[in-house]
């Protein structure tokens, strides 16, 4: 007889999403050890194998996949009930869950989310970062409630909102070879070296899929875990650097870099809010939509 508790559900849940046992049991607050035993312990039970294990990570069998819808639908329903049951102690009413790509998160949500959460106090908001296409489908299965992705990205039949417009510079110190300013495409920064973002950010990987179909790989020297770090780096001559232009404009007032335009089409990012179904959303959430898509927060 299968006996599969919540913990069990969520932590398969996060293992499956995050693509490795180790980075699953950190997001369900787990040791390794621990949730090794009970992803074991749910096969057993089951009598079938749920993950494949290999070098890049796991992957879900026909049954992982199939428990896998089953969870993220129980667990749906959880938060939802214990949103709505909350609002009678005066807890917290509900949580939205997030996704959203490397410019939008680090450039436009802080402030617009600050807003809205200093409004509505009982609403948490559970943000991850990813890619977009990633975004596109964790928010088409149902993994999250909302996603913001780039505009580029095929969105199925989400139902999508305009957010902002940004676009990617790169940034070199004043004395570099590229610190004219003068407009350069991708494939010659790549002739220098980089500093960038750690590798499992989403620009990171988003960056190295471009720098792969050019032929050339990424000469990454550092790697941090700032916009605002990046550019201090590129300041000190360490390399060059990748980052929104605002981002780049704000840090050019303090720091004796150059802001050097990328002629690539995809460096121009317009920036996309994407759901299953906006109406399905509970109040809080469409409410949250709404904030973001005010003309007053643009």
């Amino acid at each position: 007889m299968m006996r599969f508790d919540l913990v069990d559900l969520g932590l398969f849940r996060h293992v499956v999403e995050a693509g490795s046992i180790t980075q699953g049991a950190a997001r369900a607050n787990l040791a390794l050890a621990a949730a090794s035993a009970r992803i074991r312990a749910m096969e057993v039970s089951l009598g079938a194998a749920l993950l494949t294990r290999g070098r890049q990570g796991v992957a879900t069998t026909p049954a992982g996949r199939v428990l896998l819808a089953h969870a993220r639908h129980l667990l749906d329903g959880v938060d939802r009930m214990q949103g709505e049951l909350a609002g009678f102690s005066g807890g917290t009413v509900g949580q939205i869950r997030v996704l959203s790509n490397t410019n939008a998160l680090t450039e436009f949500l802080p402030e617009v989310l600050s807003a809205f959460l200093a409004r509505q106090t009982g609403v948490s908001v559970d943000i991850e970062e990813r890619t977009s296409d990633e975004i596109v489908g964790l928010v088409a299965e149902g993994s999250a409630d909302l996603g913001i992705v780039a505009g580029t990205v095929d969105t199925g039949a989400l139902e999508t909102y305009p957010f902002r417009q940004d676009r990617f510079v790169a940034v070199a110190a004043l004395g570099h070879p590229l610190g004219a300013g003068a407009p350069v495409a991708f494939a010659d920064v790549l002739e220098h070296d980089l500093v960038g973002l750690d590798r499992t950010s989403a620009l990171t990987r988003f960056l190295a899929d471009k720098a792969a179909r050019t032929g050339r790989p990424m000469r990454l020297r550092v790697q941090l875990r700032s916009f605002d770090a990046v550019c201090r780096l590129v300041e000190c001559g360490v390399g060059l650097g990748i980052v929104p232009e605002t981002t780049a404009a704000r840090a050019s007032r303090t720091m004796a870099i150059a802001v050097v335009p990328l002629l690539d089409p995809w460096a121009v990012r317009d920036l996309t809010l994407c759901v299953r179904d906006l109406e399905a959303l509970p109040a809080f959430a469409q409410d949250f939509v709404a904030h973001l898509r005010a003309p007053s927060n643009a």
